[in-house]
């Protein structure tokens, strides 16, 4: 789970407005997401791993998903306010570190849920609220898009009908999603739903390979979190389940503090994403046929690999930049 776990001095959301007005075209700067791209969730508390600021996340990351938006007393509405943890003296300090970011060729974008997150979009109502939050926040600070990390259920008619309206405002919008490996089993779930129907503006749904135990593979056998395989074999339900190989990514710890279960080496998340785009360096399971376009790899978390000497961007992220 991206969790929120021992977190110190959590704020308290605040209301967010009604209806946000569409931006004008200058309102949020564009960055292009790379073909293959490495992403990673920036912490707005102090849970242990190392604190940073935006400006010192490493440049290997191409999406920074800043964690988390909160729920709101309005059904399906978002806040976000920095946590004074972080070290920033003022939010226009935060608003120039995204901007610096995204002249750098960087998406930054708003992280929704997170273990604890306990965001409801289950009607037309709490849809609205949803996108009126998440586009007014887009435009407050600038983010590119927004993250879908709810871990306590989704309704995908309505989550579906939130984000097609947030990309009406924003065209360009970097919409990633983080589901827990049971939400993509089938594309009957409501996670892997609503990923489907949001196929036409749909950046990445990066699962989180981890916490998870033993789950089902794409040829029906069961594998073992921690794996090559586990990586591999399921990361092929979503590539033959109606995604484009460009959006699937590779969820992972950058550390073994960084989650319950489930961290692998770098150089097993290397030799999964061979496997997937190259049919080498695979382990038992190999997949029919090769995903060359895969968009690439994303962790849990910058902090938590700053405190780890960063392997996960030097390793990983210069392998996933090397891929076909």
């Amino acid at each position: 789970m991206l969790t929120t776990a021992g977190l110190v001095g959590t704020s308290t959301a605040q209301a967010a407005g009604t209806h946000t007005p569409a931006p004008s075209a200058a309102a949020i700067t564009t960055a292009a997401v790379p073909r293959h791209a490495v992403t990673g969730y920036w912490q707005n508390f102090d849970n242990g791993a190392t604190v940073q600021k935006l400006k010192d996340v490493d440049d290997a990351y191409d999406i920074i998903a800043v964690s988390f938006a909160e729920a709101t007393g309005q059904p399906g509405a978002v806040t976000f306010r920095l946590d004074p943890a972080v070290g920033y003296g003022s939010t226009d300090e935060f608003k120039a570190d995204i901007k610096a970011k995204q002249a750098a060729g960087k998406s930054v974008i708003l992280s929704v849920g997170g273990e604890r997150g306990a965001v409801s979009v289950n009607d037309a109502a709490s849809a609205r609220n949803f996108a009126d939050s998440v586009s007014g926040l887009m435009d407050e600070y600038g983010f590119n898009g927004v993250d879908i990390d709810l871990e306590n259920g989704l309704n995908s008619t309505y989550m579906t009908q939130a984000l097609k309206s947030v990309h009406d405002r924003h065209g360009d919008v970097v919409v990633t999603m983080a589901p827990q490996t049971i939400d993509m089993q089938s594309p009957q779930n409501e996670y892997f739903k609503t990923a489907l129907g949001i196929k036409d503006f749909l950046t990445a749904v990066n699962m989180q390979y981890y916490n998870s135990g033993s789950m089902n593979g794409c040829d029906g056998k069961v594998y073992a979190q921690g794996t090559v395989d586990f990586l591999t074999a399921l990361a092929c339900i979503q590539l033959e389940g109606g995604l484009d190989p460009s959006q699937v990514g590779i969820g992972v710890p950058a550390s073994a503090r960084a989650a319950g279960g489930g961290y692998v080496a770098p150089s097993v998340v290397n030799a999964a994403l061979d496997c997937l785009t190259r049919g080498s360096n695979c382990g038992s399971f190999k997949p029919s046929r090769t995903y060359p376009g895969l968009r690439g790899a994303m962790t849990w978390s910058t902090n938590w690999d700053a405190a780890n000497g960063s392997a996960f961007a030097n390793q990983v992220g210069a392998h996933v930049h090397g891929l076909p």
